[in-house]
């Protein structure tokens, strides 16, 4: 999985809810995704944050529980790879053949 793809939760408390990797962490295997996985921080009034409270943000989610989702079947599904002609190695849709990688 890499940054912008788009993905579907596909396990746990967020299963069946899409969006786009925001960031990877490859040594942890998880991924950041954009308004999945919601926690509260409670943080303290000082350095860049003048203004202590509780904070919503993104908790990263295991690669396993997600699936990258075809634009072109607009499903979620397994990725394959292939070689092109020019050499260059992409991601191919395992359903369609459709090439992931722009």
């Amino acid at each position: 999985m890499k940054k912008n793809d788009l993905v579907m939760v596909i396990a746990g408390r967020e299963k069946g809810k899409s969006g786009r990797i925001l960031k990877v962490f490859p040594q942890k295997n998880r991924a950041l995704i954009e308004k999945i996985n919601f926690i509260k921080r409670h943080t303290r009034p000082g350095g860049q944050t003048r203004q202590g409270g509780i904070v919503e943000k993104e908790a990263p989610i295991h690669v396993s529980n997600v699936m990258v989702i075809c634009e072109k079947c607009n499903l979620p599904i397994r990725v394959g790879k292939k070689i092109l002609d020019d050499g260059r190695k992409v991601r191919i849709c395992k359903k369609c053949g459709e090439l992931l990688d722009k």
